[in-house]
């Protein structure tokens, strides 16, 4: 499991390097992919960054088109950091292309009983992971 981790770290660390973007950077796009939109604030909550630190990865996967600051519907003085689905289609996702299709030949060679206990695995340790605090 390790092994499996540290390589899948590896691997979006290299697909960073290719945007230009640090690991901070490709952190915030698994958060907004997973979360969805979110505040600054929740984004370092999230991530145990500073506003400061916050402020320049935002500002630098805007400038790469990659998300959008759109006013909160709820509250007008803050701002939703937004992931542009048009940009990650574009820039990400061929990246990650060649790495899915591995994937999804390694769970082809498993049983509909072997993807469940995967599936409930994973869903289990994802739940119960904790970041440092």
């Amino acid at each position: 499991m390790i092994r499996f981790i540290a390589n899948v770290i590896l691997f979006n660390h290299a697909v960073s390097a290719k945007l230009g973007l640090g690991a901070s950077d490709s952190q915030f796009m698994t958060l907004l992919q997973s979360h969805g939109p979110l505040t600054p604030r929740q984004l370092s909550e999230h991530t145990g960054l500073t506003s400061g630190t916050v402020t320049g990865v935002i500002d630098r996967l805007e400038s790469l088109g990659l998300i959008t600051r759109q006013p909160d519907p709820n509250d007008r003085r803050k701002v939703l950091v937004t992931p542009s689905f048009e940009a990650i289609q574009e820039k990400l996702i061929p990246l990650y292309e060649e790495q899915g299709r591995r994937i999804q030949a390694v769970l082809a060679t498993r049983t509909e009983s072997e993807l469940q206990t995967i599936s409930t695995f994973l869903a289990d340790a994802t739940t119960n992971a904790q970041p440092m605090d």
